[in-house]
């Protein structure tokens, strides 16, 4: 099993970075009062209600109710896993993930990374020795690669055979099931053999360079001409993208991907000095894809056939694609004459000619009004007028900014119509007035312990003050008093943590969304009244115990007599001042 991340060490992360410089090299912020503030990344909206606190190490949307740490937003926006979000603002503060392998918290997959890793080196070292490694070298040269190029790509071989690589890499129970779990072998009816058989094998490799799977290209009349591994532990073809890896490995910036159809198409490219083309792995374009292209460069350009099943794919990638842009992303696309492909077009035209295409590809504006143009007669006003009912809904999809702003313009230009009228009234208050206005009357109802709750997250350091070893209160049978209770201790182990890091305690708990909302709450109470409300609600919580307790015993008096310590604890219940609450320092 792998070892769970310390959370002594996210917490200590969470202290080394800045949520505001996180937040900020993805979503442009702006400076008002002691927070940052900007249009939601994550809803369409046009009064900024997004909010980013530097004091509090959180960021929070009033109109949607996104929230979270720096760790909550690079999850949400980069769509990163919580363990990838960690390792990347580890990576941010120069700093290792260290690993408690006395918490277990899900499958080792160490071994299937080790076991990959030997496979890729089994097959480059059959792609100089085998005997029958000539056909595969020759169809290499043919292609014009070079030994370089092969190498860059970690290219391979895997023989003729039904059992090369499970002789090599196999052995007892454990490691035919390891084998079996990365995607390297296939079984029929109880008997085992190398799912990659004669084919020349492209190395599928992840954003840190470890090898996940495998694309292997027949060299006989086998079908399928491209053979891919099946989705592992470690590979999940929706999420990755060949070729990644090594263009980041060559170039320092990457200003720009292409996006081809294969593997050779990629390493095709890299030969004639483009080193940063990428495929996607015998998928349509996903959310996942963009998002990871979008975060490697502001510029991606699809490259498709010129046919119309290049031209509905390219449609399909502009869906995907439209939720994405932003300021300061661009898409474009790359229609290629009928019959050619990256590979074959490079080599006849050469590497300027290519760029000279590339630095003249459609915008996806341009795709996205023509496609819908020539649906329509722009000539006359019921063609135009269904032009603005085609394009709305993809425009719909974009968020909210200037580009968004500027496709709207566009589309007023060709329908002949005012900009002002394509854009929607604003029907209610902005969202952070609403919440304001939620917030106002949600107090009036607030129970002594959602008090004591909002203002001990809201004021960390009231833990400090409150020095009460055993109160009464904590023995309260009501809801939110174990979570109090704990939210104490926390902050009396971890002074330093601001509220975001704080909150990631809870991170996936039913109480996260409570403990969000009551962090935000708007309390009106005067610097110099906080400890006295706090203190306050907390002896209100002492006499609601009491008031139980003496409840249960005089319950109890009905049924039967009660003991003598009985009876001293309810005259005590019943006769004692409650000035538990008011330990302070």
């Amino acid at each position: 099993m792998a070892g769970r991340i310390p959370r002594d060490f996210i917490d200590t992360l969470l202290t080394r970075v800045d949520i505001v410089d996180v937040v900020n090299t993805r979503v442009p912020l702006k400076k008002t009062g002691r927070d940052f503030q900007a249009r939601c990344p994550f809803h369409d909206e046009k009064t900024p209600s997004f909010t980013v606190s530097r004091e509090k190490q959180f960021y929070h949307c009033f109109g949607c109710g996104a929230h979270g740490s720096a760790i909550g937003f690079l999850m949400e926006y980069d769509h990163m896993g919580f363990v990838e979000a960690v390792e990347d603002l580890a990576s941010l503060a120069g700093i290792e993930v260290p690993r408690d392998e006395g918490a277990p918290s899900g499958p080792d997959l160490t071994p299937l990374y080790g076991l990959l890793e030997q496979a890729k080196a089994f097959y480059q070292q059959q792609l100089r020795s085998h005997p029958q490694a000539d056909r595969p070298v020759a169809y290499l040269k043919d292609r014009g690669l070079s030994g370089e190029i092969a190498a860059d790509f970690g290219l391979g071989f895997a023989p003729p055979g039904w059992d090369n690589l499970l002789r090599r890499l196999g052995g007892e129970k454990d490691r035919l099931n390891l084998l079996l779990q990365a995607g390297l072998l296939s079984e029929r009816e109880g008997r085992y053999y190398d799912r990659f058989r004669e084919r020349i094998m492209f190395p599928i490799r992840d954003h840190r360079g470890r090898s996940i799977a495998f694309g292997g290209r027949v060299l006989g009349d086998a079908t399928p001409k491209y053979l891919n591994s099946p989705e592992t532990g470690v590979f999940h073809k929706g999420r990755e993208l060949y070729g990644l890896y090594e263009a980041r490995q060559s170039l320092r910036e990457l200003n720009r991907l292409v996006v081809v159809e294969g593997y050779m198409d990629v390493i095709a490219l890299a030969q004639f000095g483009i080193r940063y083309a990428v495929a996607t792995l015998g998928t349509a374009t996903t959310p996942e894809h963009v998002e990871r292209l979008f975060r490697a460069t502001p510029e991606i350009i699809f490259c498709f056939d010129g046919d119309r099943a290049g031209r509905d794919a390219a449609w399909k990638a502009m869906n995907t694609t439209l939720p994405h842009l932003r300021e300061g992303r661009e898409a474009r696309f790359l229609f290629l004459p009928e019959g050619e492909d990256p590979d074959t077009l490079i080599r006849a035209q050469g590497t300027q000619a290519f760029e000279s295409a590339l630095d003249g590809s459609t915008p996806l504006s341009q795709f996205l009004f023509d496609k819908l143009s020539a649906k329509v007669d722009v000539g006359s006003l019921d063609g135009r007028a269904r032009l603005v009912e085609l394009a709305r809904p993809y425009i719909d999809k974009l968020p909210r900014g200037i580009f968004r702003e500027m496709m709207l313009n566009r589309l007023a230009e060709l329908a002949e119509i005012d900009a002002a009228k394509l854009s929607k009234p604003a029907a209610s208050p902005p969202p952070h007035v609403r919440a304001a206005v939620r917030s106002r009357a949600d107090r009036t109802h607030m129970s002594p312990v959602r008090t004591a709750v909002a203002l001990l997250l809201q004021h960390p350091s009231l833990a400090n003050r409150y020095q009460e070893g055993n109160p009464p209160w904590q023995h309260l049978d009501t809801p939110g008093i174990p979570l109090l209770s704990q939210l104490l201790e926390l902050i009396r182990k971890r002074p330093n943590l601001k509220q975001g890091p704080l909150l990631e305690h809870w991170r996936g708990t039913a109480e996260e969304p409570h403990l969000y909302k009551l962090i935000n709450m708007e309390l009106p109470i005067p610097e110099s009244g906080i400890e006295t409300e706090f203190l306050d609600a907390l002896q209100r919580l002492n006499e609601q115990y009491r008031k139980q307790e003496a409840s249960k015993l005089l319950a109890k008096t009905r049924d039967r007599t009660l003991t003598a310590e009985e009876k001293q604890h309810l005259q005590r219940l019943l006769t004692s001042p409650a000035q538990d609450g008011k330990n302070g320092t």
